[in-house]
């Protein structure tokens, strides 16, 4: 009885860190490309079109990441049984 318990606990704790890696990532790259833009605009002169374009980019990229990390945590769930 006890082991269940455990294994429910860690199966929790592993979505959880999952999920916090998603947002994570989605915050990340965002800031990324943002940031990228940023500088390019400041050294190009060319404000604020690269921010745009590579804020896009970022937010764009996250979401890939996302989606692609989505089916592992789908596959999680379904490899316990629940």
């Amino acid at each position: 009885m006890r082991g269940t318990g455990q294994e429910e606990r860690s199966g929790w704790v592993r979505s959880v860190g999952l999920l916090s890696s998603l947002g994570i990532t989605l915050v990340v790259s965002t800031l990324v490309g943002f940031v990228i833009g940023y500088y390019l605009d400041r050294w190009l002169g060319s404000s604020p079109w690269l921010t745009i374009v590579f804020l896009l980019l970022g937010i764009v990229s996250g979401f890939i990441q996302v989606f692609r990390a989505l089916p592992r945590f789908d596959g999680e769930d379904h490899d316990r049984g629940a």
